[in-house]
């Protein structure tokens, strides 16, 4: 028994389904007689189907029968501008159903034919579809059936081909322009074309013998024909399961039969030619689950897999086997992890790619799909881990707020507020801007995936409370350390001891009495001080200057013998007398009796803060820190 290979791409493309139903819908709209310009497809089984719905075809040369309000179809080919004016002159009610790749194309003709570029169109210049294009540039297109010109060619051309052409003819196409000195090239040969065209390359070669479906007068089931036939000599073109020759379904000599189907042929017809097939062949219903697989439908969201077909300025266009239509990947939604640009550059056509359904049809009819949404998706699922294991991971901070920093990791937004960039005021976040941020997650979930947030912040203080574990346990009480002034307080300043703030008191910075820290200290000024109090647990440290030097009272009976006469500057003044400083931490006591011969009511009559005078010690007293001293008895 043979085995039957059906083709992975065959029947309808998405313009010729487009099309058939749109002219199904409008007839059941209007409820009347409508008509197609032309066959809507080439397939006579299609025509006299639409026939039976009350759907007919009208050549042009007919028009004219046509009463005002008569509904006609464009059909998936296209027409010429010069035609869309006849016939809106008529004032029938027109119906667009030109294939949008189709219109694709005639945009692009008359756009740059008006811009000065000569129109250069691949294909068969009686082709219904190349005479429309070639309106659109007021039919002075240049046209080759194979690439190769007689005539020489302008050195500014615009070239475009039809949509169900052979890459063949066009890669031979640009071989023959390399000359010129200026060439544009949209390679429009429809992806379901060249997607049929590859998928019967191949089963051609493999097979023993092969059938291409589709009507006569197709041009890509002919050129689906041609290529079978180069790789299969045993091969038959059949509009529908009637010219299946009896012969060929008996032909016991051919182990592997391939099938295929021109894009204008419906699926029935396929399966009432693997229908008869199933007499001799055991695989049937595989095919029929194939065919069921072929038939594949999107909804938004749905992860898809193809093959690159081609790529164009602004995007890539995909293969999707099994789909009605194919896929287009804009540069946009390429990549998130680097440039699209230069990551485009990196794929080859024929190159797997995996994307989501974003919008299921464009202007152009292409699926619009996203690489970057399924990115996206598997960055979710890396942040639920490192947010669920405390794992950090790097940002690139691409745009500065008010309130914090916007980051994208993998097409994610992420955001880090003003109080989580640093652990101290950040005043120009811009200057984050390009940077890249290493972070850790502090709010994350699916279900709401809008609010991602992440702190440097707390790295930041991780490192710093790790260095300062190893600073507090080398502290002990009593060692003398070097620090440096931070800043001042009214009670004294905080010196910084390899990044811990210690309290220097203004009663520890100097033996004199100071008003401010400020009189002894400068901000910045690096010092020696003791530790006089460590409390670890805390996180508290208390520092003295004083301590590291000599206490002023020691050996003061030596160092100020009674009956002497000793120089000092008044300090303060009272009611009961004047402070002497003898030496800083010193300070001697003159009695309001003991300053003057004379009698007065207050010190200040005689003396004045900052004077320098000569006293006589009257007595010392070490363990009560208090000298006696008398001016008058000088």
């Amino acid at each position: 028994m043979s085995g039957v290979i059906l083709a992975e791409s065959a029947g309808f493309c998405f313009g010729v389904q487009r099309a058939v139903d749109e002219a199904l819908k409008i007839q059941k709209e209007h409820n009347v007689k409508i008509y197609t310009l032309g066959p809507l497809i080439h397939n006579n089984d299609v025509v006299k189907f639409l026939e039976e719905n009350n759907i007919f075809s009208i050549e042009l040369d007919n028009i004219d029968n046509l009463n005002k309000d008569d509904v006609i179809v464009i059909r998936s080919h296209g027409v010429s501008e010069a035609v869309f004016n006849r016939l809106e002159d008529k004032q029938l009610t027109v119906l667009n159903a030109t294939c949008p790749f189709v219109t694709n194309i005639q945009k692009k003709v008359k756009k740059y034919s008006k811009e000065g570029y000569h129109i250069v169109i691949l294909g068969d210049e009686n082709h219904p579809e190349v005479i429309g294009i070639n309106g659109w540039c007021e039919d002075k297109a240049i046209i080759t059936k194979d690439g190769t010109f007689k005539n020489s060619i302008p050195q500014k051309v615009c070239v475009v081909a039809q949509t169900t052409e052979k890459m063949k003819n066009w890669e031979n196409t640009l071989n023959h322009l390399k000359s010129v000195k200026e060439v544009l090239a949209f390679n429009t040969i429809c992806s379901a074309t060249e997607a049929r065209q590859k998928s019967t390359n191949k089963i051609s070669k493999e097979a023993d013998a092969m059938i291409v479906i589709g009507g006569k007068n197709s041009s890509n089931t002919t050129k689906l024909y041609q290529i079978a036939k180069e790789n299969c000599a045993n091969t038959i073109h059949v509009e529908n399961v009637k010219e299946l020759p009896i012969d060929f379904i008996k032909n016991n000599n051919a182990k592997k039969i391939g099938v295929t189907a021109g894009a204008s042929t419906p699926d029935w017809i396929i399966k009432e030619v693997l229908d008869i097939m199933n007499t001799e062949n055991s695989n049937f219903e595989d095919q029929l689950s194939l065919m069921d697989e072929l038939d594949k439908r999107f909804a938004i969201g749905d992860e898809v897999q193809g093959e690159i077909l081609s790529k164009t300025r602004d995007s890539i266009l995909v293969s999707l086997v099994g789909y009605k239509s194919d896929g287009v990947i804009p540069y946009p939604e390429l990549s998130a992890k680097e440039d699209p640009i230069t990551f485009s550059e990196s794929l080859n056509i024929g190159d797997s790619i995996k994307a989501k359904v974003i919008k299921l049809q464009n202007g152009d009819g292409y699926v619009v799909l996203s690489r970057l949404e399924a990115e996206r998706e598997e960055a979710f699922k890396e942040l639920q881990e490192f947010f669920n294991e405390g794992k950090t991971f790097e940002i690139t901070i691409s745009e500065a707020k008010d309130q914090g920093l916007v980051a994208n990791y993998k097409g994610v937004r992420i955001f880090v507020p003003a109080s989580q960039i640093d652990t101290k005021f950040t005043n120009n976040k811009s200057d984050f801007i390009g940077t890249n941020l290493e972070v850790k997650l502090i709010d994350f979930s699916l279900r709401n995936p809008v609010k991602i947030v992440a702190s440097r912040r707390i790295l930041i203080e991780d490192v710093k409370n790790a260095e300062d574990a190893k600073v507090w346990e080398s502290f002990n009480l009593g060692d003398v350390v070097k620090g440096h002034v931070k800043r001042f307080t009214s009670f004294g300043a905080f010196i910084e001891i390899n990044g811990i703030d210690g309290l220097l008191h203004l009663s520890q910075i100097s033996w004199n009495h100071i008003k401010t820290a400020g009189e002894v200290l400068k901000e910045g000024q690096i010092v020696d001080v003791k530790i006089i109090g460590l409390d670890k647990e805390a996180k508290k440290l208390s520092l003295s200057i004083k301590e590291l030097m000599d206490k002023p009272w020691d050996n003061a009976k030596e160092k100020y013998p009674e009956e002497s006469i000793v120089l000092g500057k008044v300090v303060r003044l009272n009611d009961f007398g004047a402070f002497i400083e003898l030496e800083p931490g010193v300070d001697g006591l003159v009695h309001i009796s003991k300053i003057s011969h004379n009698r007065i009511e207050h010190p200040s009559e005689v003396l004045k803060i900052g004077d320098e005078i000569k006293a006589k010690i009257l007595n010392v007293d070490e363990e009560n820190k208090r000298i006696g001293l008398s001016i008058k008895d000088i």
